[in-house]
C-alpha cells in the first residue's frame, strides 16, 4: 500500500512539474522570443515560421507538427516517454494560445534573447527531468541514432542548425543569428536544470600514493572513499585505485590535493547523478 501511495505521489510530482515546464516554455515564447522575431529549434521553430507566415494559431501547428513523432515515439521508444511528451505538448499549445494576445514585456532584442532562452531552457529541463519531451525532433533523433554513426545530439543539432538558420530567409539574418544565441543557452540551461547546480562528478583517481591521498580528501573534503582492487596490465604490480563522488565546485580542491602527493598520479573524471547518502559528506565508507 505504501509503495503505491509513493507512485501516486511520484506521478502528481511529475505531472506537476511538467506542467510547470510547460508554462515556462509558453512564457519564454509568446513574451519574449516571438515578439521580437526570435525562434526556438525543433518543431516548436517550424511552427513559429509556419504561424507567422499563415496567421494561423501557434499552438495548432505545435500540435500537429508534434504529433505523428510522438504516435512513432509510442511505437518505437515507450509508452511512459509518449505518454508525457503528448501530455507536455498539448500543456504548451494551450499555453501559447493563452498567452498570444499578451504583449512582449521588451523591445530589447538582446535582453529577449537572454531572458527567453534561460525560462524555456528551464522549462524543458523540468519536463525532460521528469520523463517527457517538447520536441519531436528529439524523438527522431532517438530512431536515426539506431541506424546512423551519429550520436543523438548530433542529429539534433543538424536538425536545430538547418530550422535555425531557415528563420533567416522570413525573419532575417540578424534574427537568425539572435535564434542561435538564445538556442544555445537554452541549451545550457537545459544542462543546468536537468543536472542541477550541484551536479555531481565521479573522481578515480591511481597513484602509489592512495592512502595519503585518501585520507586527505576524507580530511578535507569531508567525502566517503571507496578503494577498488587495481593491478597494472604492464607492471603486474597490485594497487587500490581510489573512487569518489563529489561536487564540480570542489574538483579543483581535489586535484591539489592530489597533486600535492603525487603529481603523475592519474585523475579521471566524469559527471554522474550521485544519490543516496554514501555519496553525502562524511559518509565514509
Amino acid at each position: 500500500m505504501k509503495h503505491k501511495h509513493t507512485n501516486i505521489l511520484t506521478i502528481i510530482s511529475r505531472i506537476f512539474f511538467m506542467v510547470i515546464g510547460s508554462v515556462l516554455v509558453s512564457i519564454g515564447l509568446e513574451i519574449f522570443l516571438i515578439p521580437n522575431n526570435i525562434i526556438d529549434g525543433g518543431m516548436t521553430g517550424i511552427s513559429i515560421m509556419a504561424s507567422y507566415l499563415t496567421k494561423a494559431p501557434l499552438g495548432i501547428f505545435i500540435f500537429i507538427l508534434n504529433l505523428p513523432f510522438v504516435i512513432i515515439g509510442y511505437k518505437q521508444i515507450g509508452k511512459t516517454f509518449a505518454l508525457s511528451t503528448i501530455f507536455s505538448v498539448i500543456c504548451l499549445s494551450i499555453g501559447v494560445t493563452f498567452l498570444q494576445p499578451v504583449p512582449g514585456i521588451t523591445q530589447d532584442t538582446l535582453l529577449a534573447t537572454i531572458f527567453g532562452g534561460v525560462t524555456m531552457g528551464v522549462g524543458v529541463g523540468l519536463i525532460i527531468r521528469n520523463g517527457g519531451s517538447l520536441d519531436g525532433t528529439e524523438i527522431i533523433a532517438i530512431i536515426l541514432e539506431k541506424s546512423t554513426p551519429f550520436s543523438i545530439g548530433e542529429i539534433v543539432m543538424f536538425f536545430n542548425l538547418f530550422i535555425l538558420g531557415s528563420s533567416g530567409f522570413i525573419f532575417g539574418w540578424d534574427r537568425a543569428m539572435y535564434s542561435l544565441i538564445a538556442y544555445f543557452i537554452a541549451f545550457k540551461t537545459i544542462d543546468i536544470t536537468v543536472e542541477g547546480l550541484d551536479e555531481s562528478k565521479a573522481v578515480i583517481i591511481v597513484s602509489e600514493k592512495n592512502m595519503d591521498i585518501s585520507e586527505a580528501i576524507m580530511d578535507r573534503l569531508g567525502r566517503g572513499i571507496t578503494l577498488l582492487d587495481g593491478k597494472g596490465a604492464y607492471s603486474g604490480n597490485k594497487t587500490n585505485v581510489i573512487y569518489v563522488v563529489l561536487s564540480r565546485l570542489e574538483i579543483a580542491k581535489l586535484k591539489n590535493i592530489v597533486q600535492g602527493f603525487d603529481e603523475d598520479a592519474l585523475i579521471t573524471i566524469t559527471s554522474v547523478e550521485g544519490k543516496g547518502k554514501r555519496y553525502s559528506k562524511k559518509a565514509i565508507h
